[in-house]
């Protein structure tokens, strides 16, 4: 299985991308899914994640309230809604998939609980 991950670019702040995760090779929809994001010279970071079979999902407080992760198992794709972007969201964003998923909820925001990881698509929010 891989992830392929689309939809960053650049925008303006306050503005919205979509984000897409889709699984080749195999099915998602059996993991748990989440993303990440790195900016320039920081570490990875957690940003969203969503149990398997479209569950329960979990948001970091940095972006609560402005992301919403969602997944559609029919089509093993996850997305990532953002809305009023900033600055402070740019970064490369991963998506990744726990397998077999962890069913401790705490150990989603966690890098080490993921084992396949996507390429990466930059968003970029200008100050």
């Amino acid at each position: 299985v891989q992830l392929q991950a689309s939809g960053g670019g650049l925008v303006q702040a306050g503005g919205s991308l979509r984000l897409s995760c889709t699984a080749s090779g195999g099915t998602s929809s059996t993991y748990n899914m989440a993303w990440f994001r790195q900016a320039p010279g920081k570490e990875r970071e957690f940003v969203a994640a969503i149990r398997a079979g479209g569950g329960s999902a979990y948001h970091a407080d940095s972006v609560k309230g402005r992301f919403a992760i969602s997944r559609h198992n029919a089509k093993n794709t996850v997305y990532l809604q953002m809305n009023s972007l900033k600055p402070e969201d740019t970064a490369v964003y991963y998506c990744a998939a726990d397998r077999p998923p962890t069913a401790v909820y705490s150990a989603l925001a966690t890098e080490t609980v993921y084992d396949l990881w996507g390429q990466g698509t930059q968003v970029t929010v200008p100050a």
